[in-house]
């Protein structure tokens, strides 16, 4: 297991004298565990000099969808535009509304400003860090178009809530499901509960490529079909333009390597639990009150693939807001002294 701990003490103190750091993500070790397969894939690619789309990004977009348990998978060129692509597809124009998590990666605010529509933020939970769902149905407008969920480090959202209040007004629902492929809620996979599900290949992520790439999820097949237009410029038939798209393809290079990876995902999964668990054992061993490694037990009703677990400290008689400041995370701005702050990571990346 990987840790990255710091020790508040009562004074503020520099990142740099604080940090005891063991290395985060090791992906020279994971090369070194398939370095044959994928060099092979590699390999392959490359004797077919075909390179955009073709057999290998067929392949990997058929062996997602199983996976993840849906119809269609359609691949593209990064997690941030699989935000915009979805979003795209469903008709989010501007000045309409998507409600979604402020304690989240730029890419999934900035997906939805992108279509010059307004993200609307629903304060986090200081047990998930996902958004509140008891704060959802008071966020929708007449605007609103789409619920954006984030399944946070790999822990999914309350989807039954957000489901039901998508269904009672109407919405559709963007699973931002970048850091959680193989997570489940009540037995279903993220990335098949909503309107849609969107991935990230980043090569940090817990299925990572050789660089950027994206894959969207969805039972929908006239949404599948539109998406395959708009990720080639809007065009079906070559130089033929039917809407206006972008260009956004997942080259064959990262679907091999995506695929040969893929087959061992499982496993690294069941390694980052064990991980976890490690750091659950550390936790209740520790003695100390400055700080705690909160890693959530896995509860029944979801299964949580641990992108990371949360390191966290305690900030007695001190405000957070001396040491955060966000105008989208009212939580962050709370004068209790009881507040539990995530601060750092504990990686649960599997190493040989």
């Amino acid at each position: 297991m990987a840790l990255e701990v710091m020790a508040l003490a009562d004074s503020p103190v520099s990142a740099e004298s604080s940090f005891a750091n063991i290395s985060f993500l090791d992906l020279k070790a994971q090369f070194g565990e398939i370095r044959d397969e994928l060099l092979d894939a590699v390999t392959r690619v490359l004797e077919s000099q075909h390179f955009i789309l073709g057999p290998e990004v067929d392949a990997l977009e058929r062996e997602v969808a199983e996976y993840v348990g849906v119809e269609f998978a359609i691949g593209c060129a990064s997690g941030s535009d699989a935000l915009l692509l979805a979003q795209m597809a469903i008709g989010i124009e501007s000045e309409d509304e998507v409600i979604t998590s402020p304690f989240t990666f730029g890419a999934t605010a900035g997906s939805i400003a992108r279509l010059k529509a307004r993200p609307v933020f629903v304060d986090i939970h200081p047990d998930t860090f996902n958004f509140d769902e008891r704060q959802l149905e008071a966020a929708i407008t007449s605007r609103s178009r789409a619920i954006m969920p984030v399944h946070l480090f790999g822990l999914p959202a309350n989807m039954d809530v957000v489901l039901e209040i998508a269904r009672k007004h109407h919405l559709a629902v963007i699973e931002d499901a970048a850091q959680a492929i193989g997570a489940r809620w009540k037995e279903k996979n993220i990335g098949s509960l909503g309107t849609c599900g969107c991935f990230s290949f980043f090569p940090s992520k817990n299925l990572g490529g050789a660089g950027d790439g994206g894959m969207i999820t969805t039972n929908d097949p006239q949404l599948a079909e539109k998406l395959r237009i708009l990720r080639v410029h809007g065009s079906r038939k070559k130089y033929r333009y039917e809407l206006l798209g972008i260009n956004s393809r997942i080259d064959a290079l990262q679907a091999a390597i995506l695929r040969v990876k893929l087959r061992y995902l499982d496993s690294w999964t069941d390694g980052r639990r064990r991980n976890a668990e490690c750091a659950n054992t550390f936790a209740a061993g520790e003695s100390r009150p400055k700080f705690i490694i909160r890693a959530r037990s896995t509860l029944s009703r979801h299964l949580h693939i641990w992108a990371t677990a949360s390191v966290i400290f305690r900030m007695p008689k001190q405000p957070a807001g001396k040491y955060f400041h966000s105008r989208f995370i009212p939580s962050l701005r709370s004068t209790s002294s009881e507040r539990w702050l995530r601060l750092s990571r504990v990686s649960t990346s599997v190493e040989p």
